[in-house]
């Protein structure tokens, strides 16, 4: 891994535990680079990344400082987040699937409108899910980014990869219901006779009711949340 990006990974994680908190000012360069054992013109090239994707405002001879991500940063930094899920906000995965209760009804729709044959052949694959959460999690992954494909909008399947690999670890563990699961294949099935009937409003309603039912589900299920 080039060496930029791994001060800049590093740099991520010192923000985000604390080291160097929003509105704190970040070491001169020669400290900095030094700390992480890169070279001065490797640490401008991660500064001048992360001053692109709003974790810092760089400014010609001032300090360089640390913003407030969930306020000032892009995409680019939600994509990062995800991999940090140790210091992520309780309420995140609740931000989050709230997120996609706005999101998922519409591209469901668009898809249904757009390309059923293709929606109808993907869900035809439910009928063959066996009753592990780990299949159900791939499954709803591989769906919901089917769907975005389909809806034939990109922005919604960019903004959907943004979440790969956490999508399908948080999955597996709201999967771990049976009432999950089984509210799932039941959506799987109703979505189905959606697009058999080519009613794309249908489709929207179905996705919008199960995406809500996600919600309670995880708020009320049982064990430790990632």
């Amino acid at each position: 891994m080039k060496p930029a990006v791994l001060a800049e990974r590093s740099l991520i994680a010192a923000i985000l535990n604390g080291d160097y908190p929003p509105g704190s000012i970040l070491p001169a360069e020669r400290e900095l680079a030094t700390r992480l054992g890169v070279t001065r013109p490797t640490l401008r090239e991660s500064l001048q990344r992360l001053g692109r994707d709003g974790w810092l405002t760089i400014q010609q001879g001032k300090p360089t400082r640390v913003n407030d991500y969930w306020k000032e940063g892009g995409l680019n930094v939600l994509n990062a987040l995800v991999h940090y899920s140790e210091n992520l906000p309780v309420d995140f995965i609740p931000n989050l699937l709230q997120v996609r209760l706005l999101l998922a009804p519409t591209y469901t729709r668009q898809a249904v409108e757009h390309a059923p044959g293709r929606v109808a052949k993907y869900l035809d694959d439910a009928n063959t899910l066996n009753d592990l959460p780990e299949e159900f999690a791939a499954f709803d992954w591989h769906l919901h980014r089917a769907l975005t494909i389909a809806s034939g909008n990109p922005i919604f399947t960019l903004i959907l990869n943004g979440f790969a690999g956490f999508y399908e670890q948080m999955a597996a563990s709201y999967f771990m219901q049976a009432r999950a699961r089984q509210v799932s294949h039941d959506f799987y099935q109703s979505l189905r006779q959606a697009v058999t009937q080519n009613d794309a409003g249908l489709a929207e309603n179905i996705t919008r009711e199960v995406m809500q039912q996600s919600i309670t589900l995880w708020e009320t299920r049982p064990g430790d949340r990632p």
